[in-house]
C-alpha cells in the first residue's frame, strides 16, 4: 500500500465498515436482548437465571468478545488483501 492513496482510502473505508457493522450488531444484541426483549427472554432460564437478566449482565459481554474475534479474522483477511500483513 505504499504510495497508493486510493488503496489506503479503500482499506480505511472497509475497516470502518467492519467496525460499524460489528458495533451495530453488539448494540442490537446488548440493548435488544438486555432491555427491549428482556421480558420475552425471561420466560427462559440459563444457569438458573432468567435469560433477559443473563443477557443484560453476562451475555452481551460474551457476545462482544466473540465479535472481537470476528473483527480480528476480518482484519487479517483485509491485511492480506492489501498486502500489509505481518508474517
Amino acid at each position: 500500500m505504499e504510495g497508493n492513496n486510493d488503496n489506503r482510502k479503500v482499506y480505511w473505508k472497509t475497516n470502518l465498515r467492519y467496525l460499524f457493522i460489528l458495533l451495530l450488531i453488539w448494540f442490537v444484541v446488548s440493548y435488544g436482548a438486555g432491555i427491549l426483549w428482556a421480558d420475552a427472554l425471561n420466560k427462559f432460564r440459563i444457569g438458573g437465571f432468567k435469560l433477559g437478566f443473563w443477557f443484560a449482565q453476562q451475555g452481551s459481554i460474551y457476545f462482544f468478545v466473540v465479535l472481537i474475534y470476528v473483527y480480528v479474522i476480518l482484519m487479517n483477511r483485509l491485511d492480506r488483501k492489501f498486502d500489509v500483513h505481518d508474517d
